[in-house]
């Protein structure tokens, strides 16, 4: 996820509506005021409902459905099998927040292989949480970043949005995702060091995914290079054996 606040991004300004007071303590009730009391009571659920409610269960913003028509078919249903195991054991979740974003899930699979390797609590130096390492600006103001469905619902949410900007390319909307979709209208040489890394792994890796190609050399060599301690600590999070 972009380390520095995007030029576009999806942000939200939600605020979760306060209970209202509930009636007096009075035991008996007058005629006159049977119908502000009722106002009040009605009011006071409506609120409570609201406040109970969570961002996470809502659909993705309108702008991330509006660009789907632009985004290239998805032609899988499943992760490859070349991803860590650490990714494996998130594909079944993958797979359902992929079809939610009309996303290919081996794209979606990447993403997550780079950004966490499967941890669900991980967290940057740069503030972004979770397994897609979403920058705190795109969560609603009640969002538990770390909750996997909202932390792919507000991840995901601005890789529709990158795909939709890079015309499909998904080596471009990494590159996107990583350093704010600024970047893909610049020249490569205008890409940070890092954002270069991540495309420099990422597309192989998700080229090879979809290809069919296992094992995948890029992946074998981003986790020497970046990703061994990170999914060594994914791995004990997740208590796998």
């Amino acid at each position: 996820m972009p380390r520095a606040r995007p030029t576009k991004t999806y942000r939200h300004a939600a605020r979760a509506v306060a209970p209202q007071d509930q009636g007096s303590d009075s035991p008996s009730v007058s005629g006159f005021t049977i119908v502000p009391l009722a106002v009040i009571f009605i009011s006071a659920l409506l609120g409570s409902f609201a406040w109970k409610t969570n961002p996470s269960s809502l659909p993705l913003p309108s702008s991330a459905s509006s660009v789907s028509a632009e985004l290239p078919p998805v032609t899988s249903t499943g992760i490859s099998p070349i991803f860590r195991i650490e990714i494996q054991y998130w594909a079944d979740s993958i797979s359902r927040w992929a079809a939610a974003s009309q996303l290919d899930p081996n794209l979606v699979a990447t993403i997550m292989q780079i950004e966490s390797c499967g941890d669900p609590r991980a967290r940057s130096s740069a503030g972004a949480m979770g397994l897609f390492q979403v920058m705190p600006f795109h969560f609603y103001a009640v969002d538990d970043p770390y909750n996997p469905d909202t932390n792919a619902a507000r991840g995901l949410a601005y890789l529709v949005k990158s795909l939709a900007t890079a015309g499909g390319d998904a080596r471009l909307a990494m590159a996107g995702y990583n350093g704010g979709i600024g970047v893909i209208g610049r020249s490569e040489w205008n890409w940070s060091a890092q954002t270069k890394r991540y495309v420099q792994y990422g597309a192989p890796i998700y080229e090879d995914a979809k290809n069919g190609g296992n094992p995948s050399t890029a992946l074998d060599q981003w986790y020497e290079n970046y990703g061994a301690s990170l999914c060594r600590q994914a791995h004990q999070r997740l208590g796998l054996p």
